[in-house]
Order: structure tokens, then sequence, then C-alpha cells
């Protein structure tokens, strides 16, 4: 009897376990990211997916900027609500819906010349790589942008405007100002 009674315990042990397991909550897309320039390996820019009621949208968060280019830039190209909106906290991505670790349905935004393209992201399962893909028509007809999670340190080095998780007591609306080097 006592045999019988273990074996059953043990059994509804896997049981729960595999449930579990089938319930552990899956990655999903919502996070700080970062893209690398294909060529240099270099930041290109960061950006924040959030989730608005299920519908996933992209935001710039932190440009990099090659020597020349302005930070104060907007997107005079645009032909939507957009338009001279600055670059920094555009919303790039819109109107993703996720199916697993798949979002599909949305645009992307190139701000560069204000055009938009059909667009979909694949989570990997790891959660950490985050594959968008922008295409005209089908999607053969696109490229893809392998973005990079970032850890939850870097949302301190955003733009308090933009960041869904301020630090304590952090008040202020604009970004955080660099050390002057030659300040003693």
């Amino acid at each position: 009897m006592r045999v019988r009674v273990a074996i059953l315990v043990a059994a509804a042990s896997l049981l729960l376990v595999d449930a579990a397991h089938a319930f552990a909550a899956e990655p999903n897309a919502v996070g700080l990211w970062q893209a690398l320039d294909k060529d240099s390996g270099q930041p290109t820019g960061w950006f924040l997916i959030r989730d608005r009621d299920g519908v996933y949208e992209g935001l710039i968060v932190r440009m990099y900027l090659k020597p020349g280019e302005r930070a104060d830039v907007v997107c005079d190209r645009c032909n939507d609500d957009r338009h001279n909106k600055p670059w920094l906290g555009l919303d790039i991505i819109r109107g993703m819906k996720r199916d697993g670790l798949n979002y599909n349905d949305g645009t992307i935004l190139d701000p560069r010349y204000g055009q938009i393209y059909s667009a979909k992201m694949t989570l990997a399962p790891d959660g950490q790589t985050l594959i968008v893909r922008g295409y005209l028509g089908i999607s053969l007809l696109g490229q893809d942008q392998y973005w990079t999670r970032l850890p939850e340190t870097a949302y301190q080095e955003i733009d308090p405007r933009f960041n869904p998780n301020p630090v304590a007591g952090q008040k202020s609306k604009t970004p955080p100002r660099p050390p002057n080097p030659t300040a003693r």
C-alpha cells in the first residue's frame, strides 16, 4: 500500500512539474533593445518595445550619432502624424500583434526617408534576440535587423521621458548631462 501511495505521489508531482512548465511565462518583446551597424558592429540606436493593450509599438530612445550628425533631427520626410517630430522618442514600430514568439501585422518607419514598411518581428526562444523585418508587399522582399536585449540597468541610461522604469526619486524631464572633463 505504501509503495502504491509513493508511486501516486511521484506521478502527481511529475504532472504538476509538467503543468508548471506548460504555463511558464514565454518571453516577450517588451523591453529595451540595441541595434548594431552590420558593417562596423557599432551601436546605431536603442529601441523600447511596449505593449499597449496587446498591440506592440517601438520607440527610438537613444541615438548613436556619427561625426557631423545632429541630435535634434526631426522626421521632416514623414507624411503622417510623425511629420516634424524629433527622432528621439519617435514611434517607428506600430500595430504589432503577438502570436507566441512572432509579432505580425505591424509597420516600421524609416525616419531618414519617411518611408513606412510592413513589418514583423520574431523573438528568439531565449528572449535575447529580436529579428525585426521591414518589407514591401511580401516578407521575401525585405531586410532583417537583429536587435539584442539590453539589461535592466540600461534603463538608467535613457531619457527619463521614455523610461517606463524610472529610478526612484528621478524627476528630471531632461537627460542627464555628461560630466565636463575640463571642470575641476
